[in-house]
């Protein structure tokens, strides 16, 4: 392990309607600002909390196989969706709901218990609100759950 290992992971979010992406991130979801900058004009940052950051690697066949468990339309090629984890799935989604976010596929049941759901967020990004049903430790003693340099190849 590097003894520069990173502190933080940002996700920089390129929007043309700021003002909405802020309010449905800030607002909707509910992530305080941290910081925000601006010099003239349209030139704005918001930096928001986002809980802890974890980066997600997955293969086509498992990003695949996340658009079915979550019934959720199947995307093109490589993309980057956003998977948030919440208290309650369908509390998440009747907020985003609210305030106009179009639902790509209701809460559902994973095989990897967890409670999904997918929304089509601000800018082109898709948004999964994610319920752990139960702890890393039972998960991590199940058939099929182990790191990558355990799995059978």
């Amino acid at each position: 392990m590097t003894t520069n290992a990173p502190r933080q992971l940002r996700l920089i979010i390129e929007t043309d309607d700021f003002d909405e992406a802020l309010r449905f991130y800030r607002d909707v979801l509910g992530m305080p600002e941290q910081a925000a900058f601006a010099t003239e004009g349209e030139d704005r940052v918001a930096i928001l909390h986002a809980g802890i950051a974890t980066l997600e690697l997955a293969s086509p066949a498992h990003a695949r196989t996340i658009d079915e468990v979550e019934n959720a339309p199947a995307t093109e090629g490589p993309t980057l969706r956003l998977a948030l984890e919440v208290q309650d799935t369908e509390q998440a989604v009747d907020a985003a709901a609210a305030h106009g976010a179009e639902l790509l596929a209701p809460p559902t049941r994973t095989p990897f218990r967890t409670l999904n759901a997918r929304i089509q967020g601000p800018a082109g990004w898709q948004v999964t609100f994610f319920q752990e049903l139960e702890t890393l430790e039972e998960r991590e003693g199940r058939t099929g759950f182990a790191t990558d340099d355990q799995r059978p190849r």
